[in-house]
């Protein structure tokens, strides 16, 4: 592992990357990897790979948030008693995976996807950051799914298409900085207040 992530980082950070802000979703899809398919190790120990360092830890764990939607089988009740055993730095991170998750994937009623928003209330922003992301991803693939309007509806007060040009907008001049585009997203929830 400690190999892998140092090869991501290098990939991320190469200059022959197609493009260097998206290239952090190679760390991103690594936590979601170890997650999904370790689940004892990083989930139940919480173990953090030893060489990611910076943000790249940040990027990570939003990554193992979305494999707690597949892993904990979209169980609301359980995906929250599994976010407040980690350490409190690294929840906001695996809330906005599992924002991403839950709106990409679906699998759950608006019910329980209300459930969701009232158990991650204290992250509602980094919840509908994750939210926006995803509704992004559909958009672009051309694929926009009924369940992935309704949570963004649910978690971020607003349809699949307006979050989707949050993550345009909060584009405009950040170049390759991952961590100001996510911020900026979660800075226009909170501004415009995402009701409990």
């Amino acid at each position: 592992p400690g190999g892998v992530s140092r090869y991501l980082t290098k990939l991320r950070q190469s200059a022959n990357y197609p493009d260097p802000l998206l290239g952090w979703l190679a760390i991103d899809g690594y936590g979601f990897h170890q997650g999904y398919f370790y689940a004892q190790k990083f989930i139940e120990q919480q173990v953090i790979p030893k060489d990611l360092s910076g943000y790249a830890f940040n990027v990570f764990d939003q990554g193992l948030g979305r494999s707690l939607w597949f892993v904990k089988g979209a169980d609301i009740e359980e995906i929250s008693r599994t976010i407040e055993a980690f350490p409190t730095p690294r929840q906001a991170d695996l809330w906005s995976g599992i924002g991403l998750a839950a709106t990409y994937a679906g699998g759950v009623n608006r019910d329980e996807m209300l459930s969701l928003k009232a158990r991650g209330q204290a992250y509602l922003p980094e919840i509908a950051q994750g939210a926006a992301f995803a509704a992004k991803t559909r958009i672009r693939a051309g694929n926009l799914t009924e369940p992935t309007e309704m949570a963004c509806q649910v978690l971020g007060g607003m349809s699949a298409p307006e979050a989707s040009k949050i993550t345009d907008l909060a584009l405009e001049g950040i170049g390759s900085d991952y961590h100001l585009w996510r911020q900026r997203i979660q800075a226009y929830f909170v501004q415009e207040g995402v009701k409990p």
